[in-house]
């Protein structure tokens, strides 16, 4: 693949995209991926990306414009861009496993863990699954050279059902902030702070999706584990976007300006409208905040208390490990201070 970009918008027509776009989530066959994507060819399978393991269960569909990763007993599935990129737009359409599906982890993230063993870099979209009757977790984090100690987790509730339709799930990086988008909605906003250092990603890195099996930590700690009973877990990706430059990690970082400026990443500011639409996603939805955990951050982490988003939900929100609080139903079903289950 000569680069990730492909045909992308005119500046002027990508702000005018911007300002005209709907900023609730869409659902099903009418879900969009965010207006900086509109215009760009999605990628064939074999046009941009390789599978990294799996054998038999990943599976090519309508020509390569859809991926299946399957996870059963034997293993789980996964797949990475052919070439590295140092900022960009990505996005996917997923569809995700139905039923029972505690302990099943569908990853779709940004890393260069194979290139930086210890000081490596990493942008997540990791969707948790459940017990039957019990929603799918989408949780979001961001990590800068080797950054684990510190993760920048965020746990969200979705308004719509993740298994009965496909829905765009993006990632925008560019070298002065980070947006994860749902559909058409921002969810989230992480702007770069002197203060963060390196620990705001700053290497290329390849675009990856897995399915695998978490049960040790992904539904409620590690209680409900993966019963392979309801086996093969199934995972659908397809539209799967790049508007980006790839890059030789060895080669010369002085193009990646102009590499920035070519795809105009830096110039697409959040309109208005798009910003309320994520603060209302992100109070009625956000349901852990690594910027409320207090057990874990007894001294919360630089960039929690400005404006870059990430502290803007109220505190009273969240319990002093950072879950959602929900208030008790008159009869005493809830309680206030009671938690969300972390699941």
């Amino acid at each position: 693949m000569a680069s990730g970009a492909s045909s992308s918008p005119p500046l002027a027509v990508a702000a005018v995209l911007l300002a005209l776009c709907l900023c609730g989530p869409r659902v099903g066959v009418d879900a969009r991926p965010p207006p900086p994507l509109h215009g760009v060819r999605p990628l064939a399978f074999d046009e941009g990306y390789a599978q990294i393991f799996g054998s038999g269960n990943l599976a090519l569909l309508r020509d390569g414009r859809r991926v299946r990763l399957a996870l059963d007993e034997s293993t789980g599935a996964g797949f990475a861009s052919q070439d590295l990129f140092l900022h960009g737009f990505f996005s996917a359409a997923i569809k995700l496993p139905a039923d029972y599906a505690a302990g099943v982890v569908v990853a779709f993230y940004l890393s260069n863990g194979d290139v930086y063993e210890k000081t490596h870099d990493e942008l997540d979209f990791e969707f948790l699954g459940n017990v039957r009757g019990r929603e799918w977790r989408v949780q979001t984090n961001v990590y800068g050279n080797g950054s684990t100690h510190a993760g920048r987790e965020e746990r969200y509730d979705l308004p719509f059902d993740p298994t009965d339709d496909f829905h765009h799930y993006s990632i925008l990086w560019t070298s002065r902030r980070i947006v994860f988008y749902v559909d058409e909605t921002p969810i989230r906003e992480v702007v770069r702070t002197a203060s963060m250092g390196a620990a705001f990603p700053s290497k290329p890195m390849s675009l990856y999706a897995t399915i695998w099996d978490g049960s040790s930590w992904a539904t409620l700690g590690g209680r409900y584990r993966a019963n392979y009973k309801y086996a093969p877990f199934v995972a659908d990706f397809a539209d799967l976007l790049i508007r980006g430059c790839a890059v030789d990690p060895a080669g010369d970082r002085s193009t990646t300006s102009a590499c920035d400026e070519r795809t105009s990443l830096e110039s697409l500011a959040m309109p208005a409208e798009q910003r309320a639409a994520m603060a209302a996603f992100r109070r009625a939805h956000t349901s852990y905040s690594y910027c409320h955990d207090r057990r874990r951050y007894p001294v919360a982490l630089s960039e929690c208390g400005g404006g870059d988003g990430a502290g803007r939900l109220p505190g009273r929100l969240f319990g002093p490990d950072g879950m959602r609080q929900r208030r008790r139903h008159r009869g005493g079903r809830r309680g206030a201070g009671a938690q969300d289950d972390a699941v």
